[in-house]
């Protein structure tokens, strides 16, 4: 009876179970899945989200402020549209050169630890390095899109709209849902809380519409 047991334990060693791998590659894929680091995507997720806000925001409150003191739906859509051109072009240059300082900055760091580890004769990693550089071609042109969709939201929502009073609140409505939209999508992509992340972008857009709309209407009415 021990002979046997012997012999059916060497051959279970000699022949694994098919389960016993299976078992072992789910195992290995779920810790792979909770070990991925969601902070790869930051880089065009920041300037992506970022982008799209200010774009919602900025030619939201611009447009809000001008009606404020024009009922004329020519020039909230001009204002609209200069506003979404030099807006991300500035976002575009801006994104450009500061992740170019922050690439030119961590170049710097990999030739410095080139240069110890040639000294101590260390294994080299500098590709490894290399791959998790910031492009900021990549950061640039994801600012100067995400801008100019934002802020097409709120163009396109006047475009259409004849009645002055009813053309506010159709911007309003549609920044509101915007906000709301790109909010939810940066906190789903970022895995944070997507309620409170919503919320947050919301209350900022909303103040700073009503901040712009106020004090124009307030300056207008000063003959200024």
């Amino acid at each position: 009876m021990a002979a046997n047991q012997t012999s059916l334990n060497i051959d279970d060693a000699r022949f694994p179970l098919p389960g016993h791998d299976f078992e072992q590659q789910a195992t290995s894929d779920i810790v792979e899945t909770k070990d991925f680091d969601y902070s790869k995507r930051s880089q065009w997720l920041r300037a992506a989200v970022l982008g799209a806000n200010d774009g919602l925001v900025s030619i939201g409150s611009l447009m809000m402020g001008v009606g404020a003191v024009k009922q004329d739906v020519k020039a909230m859509i001009l204002t609209g549209c200069a506003g979404l051109v030099a807006g991300a072009s500035s976002m575009a240059i801006g994104e450009f050169v500061s992740v170019q300082s922050q690439l030119d900055i961590e170049l710097a760091q990999i030739k410095r630890n080139k240069q110890r580890r040639d000294s101590e004769e260390v294994p080299e990693e500098e590709e490894g390095e290399k791959a998790n550089l910031p492009s900021p071609t990549q950061a640039s042109a994801a600012s100067a899109i995400a801008f100019a969709l934002g802020a097409s939201v709120p163009v396109l929502a006047a475009s259409f709209i004849g009645q002055y009073k009813l053309r506010l609140g159709v911007v309003v409505g549609a920044v509101t849902l915007a906000l709301m939209a790109f909010g939810w999508l940066g906190a789903v992509l970022g895995k944070a809380p997507t309620v409170k992340s919503s919320l947050r972008v919301l209350i900022g857009g909303w103040f700073a519409m009503a901040i712009t709309f106020g004090l124009t209407k307030l300056i207008g009415s000063t003959g200024l």
